[in-house]
């Protein structure tokens, strides 16, 4: 199969790409820091960029890569889209199908984000409704902490067709994951109290904000003794940042972004949807000539548009096997550093982290001083806007109501996120910012709206 440079690249017994084996690669094939440092040059120096998890990030040999598949269309745009498109989907889908060990190829489909995953998936909600194969006031369950759009999908497919959503009220801070798995199973019983049956859960892998690592292998299992009819994982933050196997999650579909944590630019992200008759009904909601072929191959055309983040995810491949460990070895450093970057943020600011370290992924919830008077989250947004303008640190802030009767509570909450490129000097200017504002005496109330 041709690389965006028109060679060959090596195939396995079914004539598909095979990507390289990590554990095959010489130790003199490992990157140094230097070329680390060198892939990610393009990234603004000037900036402390510890919120990898917002828009993640993408190496120059990735970039080259794609250039070269943008090229390629515009050289010869006829011959692209027909001899070239479709095989070189294929080999993406087929490296994502064996890193999250899902049976086929044909499970898992391309798309732009998870976002549009979840539309896939609710859209047949709405439709089970509007024909009649659900009934009026069926429940579909979602943690209270889901992504904002996705709380908009469910809105725009669920509750318009008559269906009743059902949020999961998770504690934060969380001490465990029977906090979590206590609040879902009292949320499964809110969804029954009328007789309706629960036709979806939405879990998601991990929390945005707050970030937390949710127990989905133990959700799924319990929707399955609750007879709950489908489920789905939204993992935006998935691949690259927690453990992702189809087989040990058991969800009907699971998406994840590509270009969070593993590499590729935005943006794309796959969606896996388990092989059943019931799931035949898949559909990609911009329709276009594909229709009615699959949802993998509707996919790979929704009209004429750049197709290259989801042509690269073979040169990710090679990226990241030049780690010691490949994408597993990144993963698992990336937590450590995190774990040990957040102790260090709370132990210097007198906070605490937000969840136990096992519970967070490569991104970590570290507390703020009480005194910079956090009341809001429109003063989340303006501290966020100061540390940018004036100590070039970029991080997300998190507010956290105060419980009735809290004493001086931690009502704001950092995001950190660590990433290869990263370096102990970011957390430390981001240490030495919250360090100098507590000094000044700063509260938000002092900035202008």
């Amino acid at each position: 199969m041709a690389s965006p440079d028109g060679k060959h690249r090596r195939s396995g017994t079914n004539g598909e790409a095979k990507p390289p084996d990590s554990k095959k690669l010489k130790l003199s094939a490992l990157i140094t820091d230097e070329e680390i440092q060198s892939e990610f040059s393009h990234h603004d120096a000037s900036v402390a960029r510890i919120n990898n998890g917002s828009f993640g990030s993408c190496p120059q040999s990735v970039i080259s890569a794609q250039q070269r598949w943008q090229l390629r269309f515009l050289r010869q745009p006829d011959s692209f889209y027909v001899n070239d498109l479709k095989p070189g989907v294929l080999e993406s889908r087929e490296a994502i199908r064996s890193i999250i060990n899902a049976d086929d190829v044909s499970e898992v489909s391309i798309v732009d984000n998870a976002t549009t995953a979840a539309a896939i998936v609710l859209q047949q909600m709405a439709w089970a409704f509007a024909e009649g194969r659900f009934e009026k006031g069926d429940v579909a369950v979602m943690l209270h902490y889901a992504y904002g759009a996705v709380k908009k999908s469910m809105e725009a497919y669920v509750t318009r067709a008559g269906g009743r959503v059902v949020e999961v009220q998770l504690p934060f801070p969380v001490k465990s994951n029977e906090e979590i798995i206590t609040e879902f199973k009292l949320a499964l019983e809110r969804g029954k109290l009328k007789g309706q049956r629960i036709r979806l859960a939405v879990i998601d892998h991990v929390t945005s904000m707050p970030s937390v690592v949710i127990p989905v292998k133990e959700l799924v299992k319990i929707c399955r003794e609750e007879g709950v009819d489908q489920v789905f994982v939204d993992a935006a933050h998935g691949i690259g940042c927690v453990d992702v196997d189809m087989k040990e999650i058991g969800a009907d579909f699971y998406a994840s972004n590509l270009h969070k944590w593993f590499f590729c630019p935005p943006s794309a992200a796959f969606l896996y949807c388990r092989k059943s008759a019931k799931f035949s009904d898949l559909h990609h909601p911009v329709v276009s000539h594909e229709y009615g072929n699959g949802l993998a191959i509707e996919s790979t055309w929704i009209g004429t548009r750049d197709y290259s983040s989801q042509l690269v995810v073979p040169s990710v491949v090679e990226f990241v096997n030049r780690f010691r460990g490949g994408i597993e070895g990144i993963k698992k450093r990336n937590h450590e550093v995190v774990v040990r970057m957040g102790k260090m943020l709370a132990e210097s600011w007198g906070t605490s982290l937000g969840c136990p370290p096992d519970m967070c992924s490569s991104m970590i919830m570290v507390g703020l001083p009480s005194c910079l008077g956090i009341m809001s989250e429109r003063d989340t947004l303006k501290l966020r806007t100061h540390l940018r303008d004036c100590f070039r640190v970029e991080v997300p802030i998190y507010y956290r109501a105060p419980k009735e009767g809290e004493i001086d509570p931690v009502t704001g909450y950092a995001r950190i996120s660590h990433q290869v490129y990263n370096k102990p000097e970011d957390y430390e200017r981001f240490r030495d910012a919250i360090k100098k504002l507590v000094g000044d005496n700063f509260t938000c109330a002092s900035l202008s709206a």
